[in-house]
């Protein structure tokens, strides 16, 4: 039984993720832990998942605390005074969508061990049954969004800047206006009423979804844009024009400003170059495409930072668990001093060429085999996710897509980087006749 992707457990709400599902991750998570925090994002489909798993946690003797509506990031840091936490959030996936995600005490999502111990129990039906006697209690805590705040601005300094901030109708709404207002700035807010249904635009903050956030930026003279996904783990920008800055700009960004000497700095392999040479003494780590798998490797590695250019910004001096608010306030930190479009004009800047060929799930395997073995010629191969070859001037990506029928490809380069897009894409095409 395969139940958790790369970010906890997701589906459509009352068809892949249903009232019995919730139920029986809570009676499995409560076989294990005797105290747990839980909270949602504003979907319209939470509250019903969160109580289902409150009753399968309380049926197996946990206590559990609820804190209601708020981030992934607030409830992920106050899981440290829990023996674990839950989250009922799809993230940045669309309204109809809902999920459930685990975390441990120091803000790390529940590793792939932890996950397969939860599945195991659900398809066994290896259940607890508290005794009438020793159900578990459930109590509320109404402070975990000003705990978090307070956290972070332990960690920050004032400025007195113009922000918009577009939280999306997300969960972000309940503390990233209030926390930057607290730091000094003049915010301007976009999007922020809580709706579970998303009516503004869809929740992922990518560049065509930040289109109002564009034009506010511009129109308000602001000097900064600041936008959320549905649970505010991620956070991305746009520069003082109105321009979006891309995830791997920010991810060079933050590293610069947060590594000092000669850090380890942990990534996906669909990273672009710019980290590397922007940051040319740090020793960069890929994992595959995940913020668990990228949060994991830094706690083993004992990382600086790390992150993924989708907008997920892990910091472990504060947390394994990406934090788009903390990400927001240290993000306006380093803009006034520097505005963002210096920032980004001092990266250097790689082409970057990406496509998709069609693929039935069933030939994949055997697709991805006969693919290595015409790329591996050309340059250092890596396995960890899809097939990465890296090169002199350059690396190519193919890596099978997760949720579709495709093979994603991926190519960037210093020089001539459209023909070594249309190589790699020539070939997969053959291996797939």
């Amino acid at each position: 039984m395969k139940l958790f992707g790369s970010s906890g457990i997701r589906g459509l709400a009352n068809i892949e993720v249903t009232v019995d599902l919730a139920l029986k991750v809570g009676m499995a998570l409560g076989r294990s832990k005797k105290t747990a925090v839980i909270g949602r994002d504003p979907r319209i489909a939470g509250e019903m998942i969160e109580l289902a798993v409150i009753s399968g946690l309380m049926s197996a003797g946990c206590d559990v605390t609820r804190v209601g509506l708020v981030t992934t990031p607030t409830l992920a840091y106050a899981a440290r005074n829990y023996d674990c936490g839950v989250m009922i959030t799809a993230s940045h996936n669309p309204a109809k969508d809902v999920g459930i995600k685990l975390w441990n005490l120091d803000g790390m999502a529940f590793d792939s061990a932890q996950q397969e111990e939860i599945e195991s129990i659900i398809e066994k039906e290896d259940f607890i049954n508290a005794s009438w006697n020793m159900v578990g209690k459930i109590a509320t805590y109404e402070n975990a969004v000003r705990d978090h705040i307070d956290m972070i601005r332990s960690h920050s300094t004032d400025a007195a800047i113009r922000v918009v901030v577009d939280c999306g109708g997300g969960a972000g709404g309940t503390i990233t206006p209030f926390l930057l207002r607290e730091m000094g700035c003049e915010v301007i807010t976009l999007n922020s009423q809580l709706d579970g249904h998303f009516p503004a635009r869809n929740p992922e903050p990518n560049d065509k979804n930040l289109w109002m956030l564009k034009k506010a930026v511009t129109e308000f003279e602001a000097d900064l844009g600041i936008a959320h996904d549905g649970d505010a783990d991620r956070m991305m920008a746009v520069d003082e024009h109105g321009r979006f800055v891309s995830g791997d700009e920010m991810l060079a960004i933050f590293a610069r400003y947060e590594c000092k000497g000669s850090p380890t700095i942990v990534v996906p392999v669909d990273t672009s170059m710019i980290v590397d040479d922007a940051l040319p003494d740090s020793t960069i780590i890929h994992t595959k495409v995940g913020d668990v798998y990228v949060a994991e490797e830094i706690k083993k590695q004992k990382a600086d930072f790390g992150g993924e250019p989708s907008g997920s910004w892990i910091f472990p001096r504060i947390s394994y668990c990406p934090d788009g608010i903390y990400a927001a306030a240290l993000l306006v930190d380093i803009v006034k001093e520097k505005k963002l479009s210096v920032l980004r004009e001092e990266l250097p800047q790689y082409p970057t060429l990406r496509s998709t060929v069609a693929c039935d799930n069933s030939r994949k395997v055997k697709a991805m085999e006969a693919i290595r073995s015409k790329l591996e010629t050309m340059g250092t191969v890596s396995n960890i996710d899809g097939i990465r070859i890296d090169m002199e001037d350059g690396w190519v990506l193919v890596r099978p897509s997760g949720t579709e029928a495709k093979i994603r490809i991926t190519a960037e380069a210093r020089k001539n980087v459209k023909e070594l897009h249309a190589k790699v894409e020539s070939i997969v095409k053959e291996c797939l006749q």
